[in-house]
């Protein structure tokens, strides 16, 4: 019974540490000087180990508010992406996540799924 015990406890540590398969990065600064434009430059990564994604399905977008902009891929990456978002002469904050889109195969009809990130926060700084 202690053995049983045990080699479970094991099993769910080992569980925990490769339980990660998947990590979105924010590659948008902090702050960001106010500009004569209105546009803030915003880009995120998705590295993921899950080996049943379709890559040409995956769609990322940036969320603000009730609003979706949709990201871009940037030059010579598969998983990095990046937009510019209006922001108002009024606000100095932006509060936004990103959301990423994909199918993935399974037996039949792929499925659809998508990964949502944390919430950041992005200052606009006066000049």
């Amino acid at each position: 019974m202690r053995f049983t015990i045990r080699f479970l406890a094991v099993g769910l540590i080992i569980l925990s540490l490769v339980g990660c398969v998947s990590t979105i990065t924010n590659l948008t600064p902090s702050q960001q000087p106010r500009n004569a434009t209105g546009l803030y430059p915003v880009g995120v990564a998705w590295d993921t180990r899950l080996a049943t994604i379709r890559p040409q399905t995956l769609t990322p977008y940036v969320i603000i508010g009730d609003n979706a902009y949709p990201l871009q891929p940037m030059p010579l990456m598969s998983n990095r992406w990046e937009t510019v978002i209006p922001v108002p002469a009024t606000e100095r904050f932006v509060h936004y996540h990103f959301k990423i889109d994909y199918e993935y195969s399974r037996m039949g009809k792929p499925g659809k799924s998508s990964v949502l990130s944390q919430d950041y926060t992005f200052r606009i700084m006066e000049k």
